[in-house]
């Protein structure tokens, strides 16, 4: 039996630039993953990635400075505003906001007890007193956490996918 076979294969093509690095990958699928498979060896990948975190931190920094420059609220009628926006009234709901805002508003990795009650007073709201309990038991509920990197040191918290919610849910109560 004498036949034809017909193999149909279709094109992709992958454009990524990053400054002066450009990705221009096409061909086959199974051609553009052993390409990106090579890339991820010789650690293009992780410099064009590396480049795209700069240029995210650079335009993050960029608008601060341009929020600065034109005047708007400082940190303490911000966050005072944060927290009445949210209608956030309870000690634990205020604690877990100011993580937020110092994490995400402000880009602070490090806030130990005095960066947070400063943030509390610039606010003109009363400090929470004994920070680390309501830390822990902010971790205890699974809306903070700490990086393994940081062992267990409080002044590292983060929120999580479920503080994040929790925060979303009380200012939509």
């Amino acid at each position: 039996m004498n036949g034809w076979v017909i193999t149909m294969v279709s094109q992709a093509r992958i454009m990524i630039s990053a400054g002066d690095l450009e990705i221009d990958v096409s061909g086959a699928a199974v051609e553009i993953d052993a390409r990106l498979i090579q890339m991820r060896h010789d650690d293009t990948w992780s410099i064009v990635l590396q480049r795209l975190r700069d240029a995210r931190a650079a335009a993050i920094d960029a608008a601060i400075d341009a929020a600065r420059d034109v005047g708007l609220p400082e940190r303490g009628h911000a966050f005072r505003a944060l927290i009445e926006n949210c209608s956030l009234i309870k000690k634990p709901d205020q604690v877990l906001a100011a993580i937020h805002y110092l994490r995400d508003v402000e880009q602070v990795k490090d806030s130990p007890p005095r960066v947070v009650n400063q943030l509390f007073t610039d606010a003109g709201i009363e400090p929470p007193g004994n920070l680390s309990l309501y830390l822990n038991r902010l971790k205890e509920r699974g809306l903070l956490m700490v990086p393994v990197e940081y062992g267990d040191k409080n002044r590292f918290s983060r929120l999580t996918d479920a503080g994040r919610a929790h925060l979303d849910k009380q200012s939509t109560s």
